[in-house]
């Protein structure tokens, strides 16, 4: 599926390589040129993923991904660091750091792109195409479907990005909050009541399957996808 990736390069030649393979592959690709310009982007709007390079004028590569890891609401997004640096000891510094991936220059396209789905599948599996399935409900993020068996469901956006999240971080409670970064985006400022009116739509497409019963309300919390009664 499309990511939203903050690319942090700044060499204008690698920068535009990047940029134009990824939004080639239909990836939404955000520039920066410095770990500055970078923050700001992030203060906006979250990214799914950050690609950074370690050498950068100003704050380094390193810093930067120090900062992402000591914020809480930055935390969890994957970064992959990308550097002219292949010493072991550099790549053991980036990875604890917090980097998810290192990857040294110079390096193919499909390599990139390979190394961005195995991070997005560990790290956010709602973003990737993988077809997902629980208890006989499927869902196929790459033609946009989802099956109770053989019977097709039919579900609204809103609904379906939804239903991935859950069915890709099953058996974990989320809060209203939660859900609306994930499923929203945290850059959306909406009521969280937004989130019970979507649960209610969902858990009526499901219903007819019996599936409804996957979508379990956390009292006092929020909600939780589970398998288990």
């Amino acid at each position: 599926m499309p990511a939203n990736i903050l690319l942090v390069e700044d060499e204008p030649a690698i920068q535009e390589l990047i940029a134009f393979n990824l939004n080639q592959s239909g990836h939404h690709v955000l520039r920066a040129a410095s770990a500055e310009a970078a923050m700001t982007l992030v203060k906006n709007a979250l990214p799914d993923l950050v690609l950074l390079d370690w050498m950068l004028p100003g704050q380094s590569g390193i810093e930067f991904a120090k900062k992402l890891r000591a914020d809480e609401r930055t935390r969890a997004v994957p970064i992959i660091m990308l550097t002219a640096r292949s010493d072991e000891q550099d790549k053991i510094t980036g990875l604890e750091t917090g980097a998810d991936d290192y990857i040294t220059k110079p390096f193919s396209p499909r390599e990139l792109q390979a190394r961005i789905k195995a991070v997005l599948r560990r790290r956010a599996p709602q973003m990737t195409d993988d077809a997902v399935e629980v208890r006989g409900l499927k869902l196929d993020p790459g033609t946009h479907r989802v099956y109770a068996g053989d019977q097709p469901l039919d579900l609204g956006p809103t609904e379906f990005r939804l239903l991935h999240f859950f069915m890709t971080h099953p058996e974990r409670v989320h809060s209203r909050a939660q859900l609306l970064d994930q499923v929203w985006g945290d850059h959306v400022f909406v009521e969280e009541r937004t989130v019970d009116v979507h649960i209610r739509r969902l858990r009526s497409a499901l219903e007819g399957s019996g599936h409804d019963s996957l979508v379990q309300t956390v009292r006092g919390t929020g909600y939780r996808f589970s398998a288990q009664a």
